[in-house]
């Protein structure tokens, strides 16, 4: 099947565009800001996509993004909290606290996680520079500011669910909102994810010689290719949302000898959280049915659960409108699904994942053309442009109080 190829929007220049609308003096400023500093932000972009790193291995991309932020005036934490390629660094504003105490505070997060084998094939790049940027930007008009300006950068996206545990370690208590961009190949401001969970699986059987005397042996690839065969029956019976894929970690050492350990990696997904606690319960079922089949034994071990999406449209609906003064326009929330641990972010606190498109609409994500898209001159524009956006949203927080209580309303009616 041949799929459309459609370019994505002209970026009109967010030095000298106009973002009208309320504040629209301080917002051109931040743009201003995030043109002159372009250099830096793109070659932290360029430095980290050459440079990738799988998940809670990102040991160069923390250390230069803690560099970055904490160039711009921020007091940097690295690690921060559990993870050791964590980071947070936080920058006071320089306004008289608003009533009720030290509001608002708003986080600036970013991801560099790379896919293994693959890269930057999500464009986690492009994440982290402009995250970087939009704090650089606000911490140019921090004495402006009331509150807090809170970056944190988040490890271990594509495997491990690393802002789960950040959220355990007490990173995100007290913040009024959390915004983060991901890129795409189509531009939209809600985001949908599917509840997600790895599953490791190793069966354990018994070694013998695979010609004279297969007998004395317990096959734990045969439990695997039963394994992946129910599976795949299973699959007729699952919502058509849903998802379970997995691949072979370790099959067998020779051909001549039974396999006495077999091991895959799963991920199992669904975009409603009921369902997928039916679907994790079914397939431990079926790795215990396979090991069964083949007289193994197996270990299941489930970790790093990502949950669902709540966007908050009082904060999507600002991004959103402050996008389309650079004549980006998002268009509907496409049908097909991944999942993120933002979604867990956003269980806690008012959050927006809006997606930006960086190549022609077709091109599918986790892929060698996306990888290579996300260190063009046009993914290079969309860095700088979301950069502006997010710091432009942040500031209309800061700026309005309203803003930051409708948010929260929205959040807690939607509990």
């Amino acid at each position: 099947m041949t799929v459309e190829r459609r370019e994505p929007a002209v970026i009109r220049p967010i030095g000298s565009t106009d973002p009208g609308g309320r504040f629209a003096a301080a917002k051109a400023r931040l743009a201003a800001i995030v043109e002159a500093n372009r250099d830096e932000i793109l070659a932290l972009s360029h430095r980290i996509h050459a440079n990738p790193e799988p998940a809670f291995e990102e040991v160069q991309a923390s250390a230069w993004i803690a560099d970055a932020v904490r160039a711009h005036g921020f007091a940097v934490e690295l690690p921060a909290g559990s993870l050791p390629t964590a980071i947070r660094g936080r920058l006071r504003g320089g306004r008289a606290e608003q009533p009720g105490g030290d509001r608002p505070r708003i986080g600036i997060l970013a991801e560099y996680d790379a896919l293994p084998g693959l890269g930057h094939g999500c464009g986690h790049n492009t994440m982290a520079a402009s995250g970087v940027g939009a704090a650089i930007a606000l911490a140019a008009i921090a004495p402006e500011l009331p509150g807090e300006i809170v970056f944190l950068g988040t490890p271990a996206e594509e495997r491990g669910s690393g802002k789960v545990a950040m959220i355990k370690d007490g990173l995100f208590d007290g913040l009024d909102a959390a915004l983060l961009f991901h890129p795409s190949d189509m531009t939209h401001v809600t985001c949908g994810l599917l509840a997600s969970e790895d599953v490791e699986v190793t069966f354990h059987g018994f070694q013998a010689h695979a010609a004279s005397d297969p007998w004395q042996g317990r096959n734990a690839l045969d439990a695997m290719i039963v394994l992946f065969s129910s599976v795949g029956l299973w699959r007729q019976q699952l919502h058509p949302e849903a998802r379970v894929h997995g691949v072979i970690t370790e099959g067998g050492q020779a051909a001549n000898i039974i396999p006495d350990r077999t091991a895959a990696w799963f991920m199992i997904r669904s975009p409603d959280e009921a369902e997928y606690e039916r679907m994790r319960t079914r397939f431990e079922g079926l790795c215990r049915a396979a090991a069964l089949a083949a007289d193994c034994t197996v270990d299941v071990v489930f970790s790093g659960r990502a949950s669902t999406m709540r966007n908050n449209m009082v904060l999507a609906n600002r991004f959103g409108a402050n996008l389309e003064a650079y004549g980006v326009v998002p268009g509907p929330q496409p049908d097909n699904l991944g999942s993120s641990d933002m979604g867990d972010v956003s269980q806690v606190l008012p959050t927006i994942h809006p997606c930006v498109a960086i190549c022609p609409a077709g091109v599918p994500g986790h892929s060698i053309e996306f990888r290579d898209a996300a260190a063009t001159p046009y993914a290079d524009e969309v860095t700088l442009l979301v950069a502006t956006v997010v710091a432009q949203t942040a500031y209309e927080l800061f700026a309005d109080p309203s803003l930051v209580a409708a948010a929260w309303a929205e959040f807690r009616e939607s509990s």
